[in-house]
């Protein structure tokens, strides 16, 4: 007998990500700011008592990146804008100035 269960392959649900170019400015953003604490964290001096030890270490990199992206997700570094009017200008289309 065949098990019903695993008679079909599954298949991940493709999700749609906003491709506009406020949107990618924004995921931009998250980004920049995710290396910019990446290269802070990599500057702080770490000591056996607060360090979280060979773990930490392997999702420091983790934790800069959705620390980037909280950055990103409020007020941000002021560049959003900056790059979204950079997208639209090589598309060819118009941002309203």
């Amino acid at each position: 007998m065949s098990d019903p269960v695993h008679a079909y392959p599954v298949r991940p649900a493709i999700v749609p990500q906003d491709r506009s170019p406020a949107a990618v400015a924004r995921q931009f953003e998250g980004v920049f700011a995710g290396q910019i604490t990446k290269i802070m964290m990599e500057t702080v001096e770490q000591d056996e008592q607060f360090s979280g030890g060979h773990g930490e270490e392997m999702f420091r990199g983790i934790l800069a990146e959705q620390i980037g992206n909280s950055i990103a997700a409020g007020k941000g570094l002021s560049i959003a804008s900056a790059v979204e009017a950079q997208i639209i200008r090589l598309q060819g289309g118009s941002d309203g100035e």
